[in-house]
């Protein structure tokens, strides 16, 4: 088994490219991707203490590292490095992923996350086999994909939107 989870997962947004691409430039200014990390981290953990026990909650975000938006007339990329301290007390990477925009049809948009999770090493991690790793993994990226897209499709924070998980073939 390797030591990390390979996460992807794709939302689809009703609202244009330009008007997502512009949003999210304001969001990652904003600070709202912190805090989307930092509730999308402790859902992965709640995961993991009620998959493997009490030990692995023992684990808390410390710090997330966004790259500068890079922007394109067809795509808009964020790269995700997620640092967290272990029950030893140690640093280490728990989630390394590009978050990205593309235009999706006339009126709609596709974000979706790609990269790598690991789980915490050590006691708090011990005996995470494969399913729970991945089961933690997914809760997290789904968590902070749904937190971004809802601020992507509503910024004002409109109640009522809720986002099309899309796990088919990528274009």
């Amino acid at each position: 088994m390797t030591d990390h989870t390979v996460v992807g997962d794709r939302v689809v947004l009703d609202v244009g490219f330009r008007a997502a691409r512009t949003r999210l430039r304001v969001l990652a200014k904003g600070g709202m991707l912190l805090h989307a990390s930092e509730a999308a981290y402790g859902e992965g953990i709640t995961t993991l203490v009620e998959l493997a026990g009490p030990g692995a909650g023992l684990t808390r975000l410390a710090e997330v590292c966004l790259e500068d938006l890079t922007e394109t007339d067809d795509c808009a990329h964020i790269a995700l490095q997620w640092e967290a301290i272990a029950a030893d007390g140690k640093l280490f990477t728990a989630l390394l992923a590009d978050l990205m925009l593309v235009p999706a049809g006339d009126r709609v948009t596709a974000l979706s996350l790609t990269g790598a999770y690991w789980p915490p090493p050590g006691p708090a991690g011990a005996g995470v086999g494969q399913v729970i790793a991945r089961c933690c993994a997914t809760a997290v990226i789904g968590s902070f994909l749904d937190s971004v897209a809802c601020e992507l499709g509503h910024p004002a924070g409109t109640a009522g939107y809720s986002p099309v998980r899309d796990h088919g073939v990528q274009p």
